[in-house]
């Protein structure tokens, strides 16, 4: 069987920027042996795979090691394949999903998901906190999954270097790391997430469900400009609604492909 591939750059309007996702279209749902290995063979942060059922779509994201909960840039990045290749011709698109309802819009040059919001609270101290980056952040929180490192210093989020095997010994799936920005930039992030293969996330928009209501929180206002400053980097627009919030970004496709399997 051949199954149709894309690989779409997120959260950036050039290609070899933002963070890259293989698509994979279907029209059933393969054996999850055979998705993981897929992903396992793509060798990028994520694979996302959706099926349409009805009006709606269902899709699910692997890592090269495991599926995980929720991807941001992957959903974009599938949104891009129905709206620019598949001919997707509604407003919005509909998403099902672990994490439950996801809506995607198209917006000038951007699309806008819509997620549940991930408010993270903060935590006790711990040594293994300071062996992470060899500095001890300025505050610990956690959403859901993730860890939330606030560093009051933008240059150290910038340079900071992971220490991968203490950060796998967090009861986490991931640590992200964040400051103020500045100029026009409200926050700067980072992820890093070796538990589920990968080192470091280029842009995760995951990540910004819970950056997202801890900078409304802290700074009192509920739209943000947001920069993943990984080495490929990535520009994410945020909206805080509550119990949702909306990250926006653009896309641009890398490669379309063919997948050739027996089954």
């Amino acid at each position: 069987m051949n199954y149709n591939i894309y690989q779409v750059d997120a959260f950036t309007d050039h290609v070899f920027g933002g963070n890259p996702a293989a698509v994979v279209p279907l029209t059933g749902w393969l054996p999850d042996e055979v998705l993981q290995n897929i992903a396992m063979e793509n060798n990028l942060s994520e694979t996302a795979f959706f099926v349409g059922e009805g009006d709606n779509y269902h899709i699910r994201w692997f890592t090269p090691d495991v599926e995980v909960n929720l991807c941001g840039h992957a959903t974009l990045a599938s949104s891009h394949v129905l709206f620019r290749h598949l001919g997707y011709s509604g407003d919005e698109i509909r998403f099902k999903s672990r994490s439950g309802n996801l809506t995607v819009r198209a917006m000038d040059e951007k699309y806008i998901l819509n997620f549940p919001s991930d408010k993270p609270f903060s935590q006790p101290k711990s040594d293994l906190f300071v062996r992470c980056f060899d500095r001890e952040p300025d505050t610990v929180l956690k959403g859901s999954a993730d860890y939330l490192f606030v560093f009051e210093d933008e240059e150290f989020v910038r340079s900071a270097m992971p220490n991968a095997d203490v950060i796998r010994r967090l009861d986490a799936e991931g640590v992200i790391i964040t400051a103020r920005g500045s100029n026009d930039i409200d926050f700067v992030s980072r992820f890093f997430a070796p538990q589920l293969g990968i080192p470091e996330d280029p842009v995760t928009g995951s990540a910004h469900t819970v950056l997202v209501p801890y900078w409304a929180e802290r700074m009192q206002k509920e739209e943000f400009l947001a920069h993943q400053v990984s080495k490929r980097g990535g520009v994410l627009y945020c909206k805080y609604l509550g119990d949702r919030c909306e990250i926006g970004g653009s896309a641009r496709t890398f490669l379309e492909g063919t997948i050739k399997l027996k089954i």
